[in-house]
Order: structure tokens, then sequence, then C-alpha cells
């Protein structure tokens, strides 16, 4: 299929956040007494929205879990925000897609506010023309809901034109509700097992074969 607009998750398809969201999520469970010295068990709050994950994997309240997301929040935005780095290949391959003429859109669950910040930090904005994530206020956090607020910006376009490429099974899974295709990335945080019981479109282990896939005309 020859995609013309190629939505990108943000954490763990276009950088690898691993320090900064773990660091901050260690910082925010600290608040409550919870001291998580190995930074490799807090990979599972990268991708999901954070408010859930505090409840699911600290049990924390739903008063408590909001409190905690402030809290990430103070170190993310000092520190974390930019202890993060791009995968390699990932500019080459965004640029290959401008120079062909698709239109590119983040969709991620991270606040568009920070979102756009780190898209300019490193240089990746350009390439795109627009950014969309969650808003501050704890709205629009899951993945389908914003997928379908990007839709409805593109009437124009045929949803068999259209394609979600993410790391986690909430990527695949909000591709599906809104009816797109998606192409699941294994070089992420998902993990193999978790994308292929989502069921993708495609599943592509680096970033040379993400090209191969979205470039592909039939």
């Amino acid at each position: 299929m020859n995609y013309q607009v190629i939505l990108f998750d943000l954490d763990g398809t276009l950088t690898d956040p691993k320090v900064g969201i773990t660091k901050s999520v260690q910082y925010a469970l600290a608040k409550y007494d919870i001291h998580e010295p190995e930074l490799d068990k807090l990979i599972p709050f990268i991708g999901p929205p954070l408010v859930e994950s505090f409840q699911e994997f600290y049990s924390l309240t739903n008063e408590q879990a909001h409190a905690a997301v402030g809290y990430y929040r103070e170190y993310f935005t000092k520190a974390g925000m930019y202890e993060n780095a791009v995968y390699p290949g990932i500019k080459e391959l965004l640029a290959r897609l401008a120079a062909v003429d698709r239109q590119l859109i983040v969709a991620t669950s991270k606040p568009t506010v920070f979102s756009e910040q780190i898209m300019a930090h490193f240089g990746l904005d350009r390439f795109f023309s627009s950014i969309v994530g969650s808003n501050l206020d704890g709205s629009r956090i899951h993945k389908a809901e914003i997928i379908d607020y990007i839709l409805a910006s593109l009437p124009c376009f045929d949803r068999r034109n259209i394609v979600m490429v993410g790391d986690r099974k909430h990527d695949i899974l909000g591709a599906k509700h809104n009816r797109i295709d998606s192409v699941a990335v294994s070089y992420g945080y998902g993990g193999l097992a978790e994308l292929e019981a989502a069921q993708p479109t495609y599943i592509v282990s680096t970033v040379y074969e993400l090209e191969k896939c979205l470039l592909k005309t039939v």
C-alpha cells in the first residue's frame, strides 16, 4: 500500500527515552516512599498513559496516581525530557519520506507541549506537519483518541492510505479502533510477544525494515 499519511509514535519509535522516563518515574515513586533502584523495572512505563501505569504497577489510588504524574513532571521538565536519544537512522528515514511528499504526523500519549519541545530539541520537528499528544489536564491520553483527533483533521484522505507506526500494543489497538493500518516496530519497548498479540498489519525489527515497509508502493 502506498501510504500518504504516516502517524509516528514518539517514545520507543522515534526516540529512545528510557533514561529520562524511568528516572522521572523513580523520582515520583520516591515521593510515596517507594524506592526503586533498578531503572529497568520501570521500562513498562514507557508508552502507556502514566496515570494508569502508576495504578497498575504500584497500586496507587487514582488520586495518588494523578499527583504522581505531577511529581514525574517536576523531574521530567528539568532533566528527563532531554535524557533521550534519536534512534540511529530515524532522521534519514524521515528525510526520505518527506522528500517523496509523505505527510508525517506525531501521534503520542505524551503531552503535546513536551512532545513539541523534544522534537524541536532533536531537530525532528521540521519533518512533521503536526505534533499531536495528550493534554496536560489528563484528557486525550489514549492512543485511539489521539488518532481519532488526527483523522478528523484529514477528511480528504482515504483511511487505506494512512498508517500508524508504533512500538506498543496501544499504538496497534488505537489504529485498529480507527480502521487504519499499523506497523509495529520491535526495536522499541513493547516486545515481540506483545506486538504479535495485538496483530498489526506489519511488524519490522529495524529502522531499515521500517523504511522498506513505508516506501513500498504495492
